[in-house]
């Protein structure tokens, strides 16, 4: 039997006021293979300040290994737009994404310039860290390369606290195909950059073990209105390791700024 994670961790969350009476509407967007959990401390602290907050739980994403089978860029993306699209009436909207999340934001500002005020973008998944992710994105384009049958396992996720660690909801396995729709959207985040015209904050943590902090680093020089944030501690799930209050603080101010 497949294991199931606990989706009352895993669930999708809106909070704050009613979108007519928020100065602000924010869509969370989580990370590849992760869950609503991951952003649940940006939500409360953006709700708190008067602000409209929901977060989708991703398609294939925080119930079992085997959903992740029938869910891929086409389906994330179709998501991450239509929960865009929910928020229509919203006086400004910023998306703040993480990981995979930031990738999609990315994608979403561009195609949706005049209604996509800002974007916070945590440690976007431009370039994986590690040889096998490499050599992997690099052999992607091979004739006859089939990975429909391969899967990878996840005993862990890269939160250096131990204790927010242990408590985390992790996905124990995923199809490595998935991996090659990571890239593909990576891509076309890449893509997207010369036509996102909103003003960004970007987040990264010099001690991340899943992205390249220099790529994350160097997107923010490539964006209009943008600034930077390099967090000295922590590892990849930003809002909830070590510095995730002096990322939380930023965040907070970049949307109040966005909102007057």
């Amino acid at each position: 039997m497949s294991q199931r994670l606990d989706e009352g961790k895993t669930a999708p969350f809106s909070l704050g006021p009613a979108l007519s009476d928020a100065p602000c509407a924010v869509l969370l967007l989580h990370g590849f293979t992760g869950s609503p959990w991951e952003l649940r401390p940006v939500g409360e602290a953006l709700a708190a300040r008067g602000m409209h907050v929901t977060c989708p739980r991703l398609p294939g994403h925080g119930t079992t290994p085997e959903a992740m089978l029938f869910a891929g860029q086409v389906q994330w993306l179709e998501a991450a737009a239509a929960a865009l699209s929910s928020l229509g009436g919203a006086r400004r909207v910023v998306i703040v994404g993480l990981s995979m999340g930031a990738l999609l934001a990315m994608v979403l500002a561009a195609r949706n310039r005049s209604r996509v005020h800002g974007l916070v973008l945590m440690a976007p998944a431009l370039r994986l860290e590690g040889r096998d992710a490499r050599l992997l994105r690099a052999l992607r384009w091979l004739p006859g390369l089939d990975v429909r049958e391969t899967w990878l396992k996840k005993t862990s996720t890269d939160i250096e606290l131990d204790e927010v660690r242990a408590q985390s909801p992790i996905l124990p396995r995923y199809p490595l195909s998935r991996v090659l729709d990571l890239f593909s959207l990576g891509d076309l985040a890449k893509e997207s950059e010369p036509r996102i015209g909103c003003p960004s904050l970007v987040i990264g943590a010099v001690n991340d073990h899943v992205v390249d902090t220099r790529e994350v680093m160097a997107l923010q020089a490539r964006l209009p209105f943008s600034r930077r944030l390099l967090l000295q501690r922590g590892f990849h799930i930003i809002p909830r390791d070590t510095d995730r209050a002096v990322a939380l603080t930023e965040i907070a101010h970049f949307v109040e700024e966005l909102s007057r």
